[in-house]
């Protein structure tokens, strides 16, 4: 049940991320209010995750995969570019979440 909970706090992450771009600068009523209920609802579902995980495998799967998705969805929704680099140090930050995980420490 953790893991569900988790998920769904990075999706509504990404969501309010996505609607904070939108927002633009608190100049578009719409995206400024789903970013704030976006954020609560993620935040609850991570509280919630928090219940079932260790804290130390909870933020950094949010993080980490909330990291991924959102570079992804700039780069695809408002034509970010992304540079070998970043695609590099990003792929960093997904192996230290699964070493995290797997060194036993993380779950």
């Amino acid at each position: 049940m953790g893991w569900l909970f988790l998920a769904l706090a990075i999706v509504l992450e990404l969501s309010g991320t996505v609607s904070m771009k939108l927002s633009d600068s608190f100049t578009r009523l719409v995206p400024s209010v789903l970013m704030f209920a976006f954020y609560g609802a993620s935040f609850t579902f991570l509280n919630f995750a928090l219940g079932y995980m260790k804290v130390s495998t909870v933020y950094a799967v949010w993080s980490g995969v909330g990291i991924v998705l959102i570079s992804l969805a700039g780069s695809i929704l408002f034509q970010e570019k992304l540079s070998v680099p970043s695609i590099l140090w990003i792929g960093v930050i997904v192996l230290g979440v699964i070493g995290l995980n797997l060194s036993g420490k993380g779950g």
